[in-house]
């Protein structure tokens, strides 16, 4: 394991070192390309851990036109929490347009499929977004909505042929800040979130909102190390251990029975490029 993850920040450097001599000498042009890779010591999706509260290795890439419009995929492996089936790989493939407001504030708008390679067809959903972004002074803020309208993938899980592969829809409203520490390469971060959607397993024991509707925070810092950025968050939601006793075991890890809904610090060490 101490080679896998040695093996992935010398990556990260790699990539960083390249891109920065590739900024040095290519014209700007209609098209820019970004990206990110990173290491995180549990992936947690909406305050839930989707690796079983173990390490996950992510990175993703976008091109945006001049003009606002951008595409993009993202992708995480992923341990636990019901069955992904296939390669246990969340692949992101997104979309949208993002205009510029006036005075730092942007709007953005655009649409996500997530995607699980090689597993159930019914796992796979869609979800329209729309984020607003600005400063409030030192503090950048933004606020989204997420809709994932109905579909298969989050209908509730039911034994009977009647109700089993049902639709449901799913709400998620959330809010981030963020500042930078003057006169030092620290940022601090925080962030709400509510979801509102089906109440229990979908068809592959997962689901989007699992208790039907719940909170999730975090707060944290970003330290910038040269090239890399290393983060640091406590993350929890407000899904009790009774609310979550009725979606077990697929709502426990494996390791020690605990919620995968609660409270955990995560490590991180990540690199744009």
């Amino acid at each position: 394991m101490k080679f896998h993850i040695a093996a992935a920040a010398a990556a990260i450097l790699a990539c960083s070192s390249v891109s920065a001599q590739a900024q040095d000498t290519d014209p700007p042009g209609d098209f820019t390309v970004s990206g990110s890779v990173a290491i995180v010591s549990d992936y947690r999706f909406r305050g839930v851990s989707q690796t079983d509260e173990e390490m996950a290795v992510q990175g993703g890439v976008s091109v945006a036109h001049k003009s606002g419009l951008y595409a993009g995929t993202w992708g995480s492996n992923l341990a636990g929490w019901g069955t992904f089936g296939g390669a246990n790989i969340e692949l992101d493939l997104y979309g949208g347009y993002k205009i510029a407001l006036g005075e730092g504030s942007a709007l953005d708008v655009g649409l996500t499929w997530y995607m699980y390679p090689g597993g159930a067809d019914d796992t796979d959903f869609a979800e329209a977004y729309v984020k607003l972004s600005g400063s409030l002074g030192p503090v950048s803020a933004l606020a989204g909505v997420a809709y994932a309208p109905k579909q298969e993938a989050l209908g509730n899980f039911s034994a009977t042929p009647e109700s089993n592969g049902q639709s449901e829809d799913n709400l998620y409203l959330w809010t981030d800040l963020s500042s930078g520490v003057p006169g030092s390469p620290v940022t601090l971060k925080a962030h709400l979130g509510y979801s509102n959607g089906n109440p229990g397993l979908g068809p592959n024991g997962t689901s989007v909102a699992p208790t039907g509707e719940y909170l999730d925070w975090l707060v944290g810092a970003d330290v910038a190390v040269g090239p890399l950025t290393l983060g640091v968050a406590y993350t929890d939601t407000n899904i009790t251990r009774s609310e979550s006793a009725y979606l077990l075991p697929n709502f426990s890890s494996t390791k020690d029975g605990s919620s995968i809904a609660g409270s955990q610090v995560v490590f991180s060490v990540s690199a744009a490029f």
